[in-house]
């Protein structure tokens, strides 16, 4: 990995020459990467190194300080400061932004102090203290580093003592720099139904910035992570590349700066768009978390550290197994009854799989649930269809042998609703223009503390009630329009924030109360789909579009940052001209579930399936648990395959895809990656169609070299056709 260091303009103002005091240096690690920063003679800090972790801790006394001076004999005092603020030196963006009490706009935080300390044998905390000597301004810089993930965790947290509050204007939770020969960015953008599709640019002097001013359902459009490749375009298994993502369920902002000699610095936090901030004496603003890793190895490595340090630190259970679940919606939309409902139920039992999700339209009743445009905010079972309430639900499908799921969206509201008609003033809308409905709904106002009261209310009430409820999808479908809180009042500025900070509440008081209830998080598909929600759920909804074409290019992307278990992938009826198995084969390769009728099965075709739920049950280890190998990517071909591979290399799962092949193209073999090169392998094709004969290599046994270094013939010329590969040790 290159190293990206400052040869340093870092002396004070008020020093005229290098002091030959020894510079303070703090240095924040994991197993392969270094962050090195250091405290100048006058007391500004800055980032002196990130890149491979040194291996003499005596070397890094060589990082320090020098000073530049220009022609006229003058000293400069710029350089990669950690924590900038606006109006003083520095020319380009800066990290903090202040109104004092006496209207005055600047600060300039200088070092106090720093403590590190260790969580865990592979977890460590770095805390620095910075304070303005003028105004009684302090940041607090928070680094966790993983060792074994090469993951760095990082946000901030801001204070004051003046006597009236102050406004804040920019808020960053990290800035990060790098001086390399190019930058590469790789973004994640799309829309509904088309989510993280990837594109890539090289940065050039200037701002890059990709943001997002939503609100709710803020990742619509554009992702809150991205990839920056150093010196070259990202790829796959080589060169230096950073992964980066904000931990935000609302508007983001990441800005990309070249600057006039050519070094880059990488701004990530909350988007100040309409906020600016108003900070009470002794409250402290705690920016969200900045998650980032360096790779040498592409962004595979990267990926996979991801992966690691996200199921074992920051999903929720994310360690444990996960359910394979039929879903209605695809089968029934809002049409359904007690009795239709306890079919499926059965057809859940057939099929194999372990729980039964119920979606939209099981509720209100003054405004019934019947299409999209009444009811929600009224979360009681509708008495026509479901006159026997949820609980009845829960035990016929516990009478089936399975676990039962719900369907609920208790952000949003809809004008026809018993709710709004009580508490109108709960929803965001405002109070002088006629409104505008997004989806005939609009958001309610978590930034006040009854809405929150009542949200949580929802699941709360649902779980007492009913005992036996398994599951919850979490849905979000619409951004904040009509933007104005009718709780705030006069700290409309406020509402972007605010209201973010009540979800959280929220899903905290669920996650607490409910520790073990696995909910998926679903906002009109992927849009929200952050580190700091995945703290309160389990899984995530990729994407409405469940095209198995579009979902290959989808879950490429998601994979990039995202564990195998926490992105949920259905078998539906969207694209019949592909088979059900290709369907299933793309589906398997994420956390597998179905969403269709057994009646569109022919009795083939529910034969495959009943065999694709059973190898994905006893190949969870390989898939939801192992490591994820990108081997062929959509973008570059008409194919794609990617292999999960278990941790002690026992194991792996390979699937490749023929998406829309040209007639007569030259195929090449799949190559897999990371298995052991001394291990033998037996090589076995699953999911075969009843009748359907195995690929030419089935049932040989190959060393763990051999396949890497000369692979297997998989592709084929025929469109939307897939294999589905067991590899296994042979003892």
């Amino acid at each position: 990995m290159k190293a990206f260091l400052l040869s340093a303009l870092l002396a004070g103002a008020m020093f005229g020459q290098a002091s030959a005091a020894e510079p303070e240096m703090i240095r924040i690690s994991t197993n392969e990467t270094d962050l090195i920063l250091q405290v100048a003679p006058s007391g500004r800090l800055y980032q002196s190194y990130l890149g491979d972790k040194l291996l003499d801790e005596a070397d890094i006394r060589n990082l320090a300080w020098n000073v530049h001076a220009a022609t006229d004999g003058s000293v400069t005092t710029r350089g990669w400061e950690v924590y900038p603020a606006s109006g003083w030196e520095d020319y380009f963006e800066p990290a903090f932004a202040i109104e004092h009490n006496d209207g005055n706009l600047t600060s300039v935080f200088k070092y106090v102090s720093s403590e590190t300390k260790r969580t865990d044998p592979n977890v460590s905390e770095t805390i620095i203290t910075l304070r303005d000597e003028v105004y009684p301004v302090e940041a607090r810089l928070h680094y966790i580093s993983y060792g074994k993930e090469n993951i760095i965790k990082t946000w901030t947290e801001i204070r004051h003592e003046e006597k009236r509050p102050v406004k804040i204007a920019r808020y960053a939770s990290n800035m990060l720099y790098f001086s390399s020969p190019a930058y590469h960015l790789t973004e994640f953008s799309g829309d509904w139904a088309k989510e993280v599709q990837m594109s890539s640019q090289e940065l050039h002097y200037g701002k890059k910035i990709l943001d997002t001013k939503l609100g709710s359902r803020a990742a619509m459009h554009v992702s809150p992570f991205f990839e920056l490749g150093l010196g070259a375009p990202v790829r796959e298994n080589e060169g230096t590349v950073l992964l980066g993502t904000i931990g935000w369920t609302g508007n983001f902002r990441f800005t990309f700066e070249v600057d006039n000699v050519g070094n880059l610095r990488v701004l990530s936090g909350i988007n100040p768009y309409a906020s600016n901030y108003e900070l009470k004496p002794n409250e402290t603003f705690t920016t969200p978390e900045f998650i980032f890793t360096l790779s040498d190895e592409g962004a595979g490595k990267a990926s996979r550290d991801f992966h690691d340090w996200a199921r074992t630190y920051q999903v929720k259970k994310g360690q444990d197994d996960r359910y394979t679940l039929l879903n209605n919606w695809e089968a029934t939309s809002f049409n359904f009854d007690e009795d239709k409902l306890e079919r499926l139920m059965g057809e859940a039992k057939e099929l194999g799989v372990d729980l039964f999700l119920l979606d939209d339209g099981w509720f209100a009743n003054k405004y019934p649930r019947e299409n999209d445009r009444a009811g929600l905010g009224d979360w009681e079972a509708n008495r026509a269809k479901l006159p026997h309430g949820v609980r009845h639900l829960v035990e016929a499908a516990q009478q089936a042998g399975v676990k039962f799921g719900i369907w609920i969206e208790p952000e949003m509201v809809n004008p026809k609703s018993e709710l709004f008609e009580k508490h109108p003033d709960w929803a965001i809308h405002l109070p002088n223009r006629e409104t505008y409905y997004y989806r005939n709904q609009l958001v309610l106002d978590l930034s006040n503390p009854e809405v929150q009261e009542y949200v949580f209310g929802v699941v709360d009430k649902l779980m007492t009630e009913n005992p036996g409820l398994a599951f919850f999808k979490w849905d979000c479908n619409s951004p904040i329009t009509n933007v104005y809180s009718h709780y705030l009042g006069e700290r409309q500025q406020q509402l972007y924030i605010d209201h973010v900070r009540g979800v959280y509440n929220v899903f905290r008081r669920v996650a607490e109360k409910y520790p073990d209830l696995p909910i998926m998080l679903c906002s009109g598909g992927g849009a929200r789909c952050d580190y700091e929600a995945m703290k309160y759920f389990t899984e995530f909804w990729c994407s409405d579009n469940t095209d198995p074409v579009e979902r290959l290019y989808i879950q490429w992307g998601f994979s990039q940052f995202f564990p195998t278990k926490t992105m949920c992938a259905h078998v539906t009826s969207w694209n019949k001209q592909a088979s059900v198995k290709f369907r299933t084969d793309v589906a398997m390769m994420c956390k597998l579930g179905f969403d269709l009728s057994l009646d569109e099965l022919s009795a083939d075709e529910l034969s495959f399936c009943q065999q694709a739920v059973a190898n994905f049950k006893r190949l969870k280890p390989a898939i939801l648990e192992g490591d994820l190998y990108r081997l062929v990517s959509p973008y570059e071909g008409n194919h794609m395959a990617v292999s999960h591979v278990s941790k002690d290399q026992s194991r792996a799962t390979l699937f490749a895809y023929d998406i829309h092949p040209r007639f007569g193209e030259k195929l090449f073999p799949v190559k897999p990656q990371g298995l052991d090169p001394r291990k033998r392998y037996r090589v076995e094709e699953i999911n075969l169609m009843p009748g359907a004969k195995p690929f030419a290599a089935h049932g040989q046994v190959f060393s763990g070299d051999f396949l890497m270094k000369v692979g297997l013939d998989l592709f084929s010329t025929n469109p939307m056709s897939s294999r589905v590969i067991e590899l296994t040790e042979a003892r």
